[in-house]
């Protein structure tokens, strides 16, 4: 029998988006859980660059990431194990059209909220070790309004 802290480890990426108070959350493939979007990092792509790509494939997002991970998780599926290493990102637009918009739905909840929709243990931890004012907008920089109903042109 092998043992799973030893097999080998896929390597993944995902970002947290948030814009106004609220992080945004995305159906799994299967639609019946709540996750972050997140993918496997591929050769020449470095875990930032694929926590940006996978919020626009899985959410329509565009913005900006912290430049330092706030942590990584990890779950087994289908007998492998996954290490998700997660950033933040300052959401600075969302489009309506993107290439999983059939296939994912897309929600915005503030951090106190995502107890009852998230159901990843690891994955919950990250984002309740979250302060629940983390994503709300610095009254002193000015930015353009966005907010999670409103599209915005890309």
């Amino acid at each position: 029998m092998a043992d799973s802290h030893n097999s080998p480890k896929f390597l993944q990426a995902a970002s947290i988006p948030y814009v106004d108070g609220n992080v945004c959350l995305v159906t799994s493939k299967s639609g019946k859980r709540w996750v972050i979007p997140k993918g496997s990092i591929s050769k020449g792509k470095t875990a930032a660059e694929t926590a940006l790509l996978e919020a626009w494939e899985e959410a329509g997002l565009t913005g900006k990431l912290d430049k330092n991970p706030i942590g990584s998780y990890s779950y087994s599926k289908s007998g492998l194990s996954y290490l998700v290493t997660v950033f933040l990102m300052q959401v600075s637009s969302i489009a309506e059209v993107y290439p999983e918009h059939r296939q994912r739905l897309r929600k915005w909840v503030p951090i106190s909220q995502v107890n009852g929709l998230v159901h990843e243990k690891e994955l919950l931890d990250l984002l309740q070790s979250l302060p629940l004012d983390f994503a709300l907008p610095e009254k002193s920089i000015s930015k353009p309004e966005i907010t999670p109903n409103k599209v915005i042109s890309r």
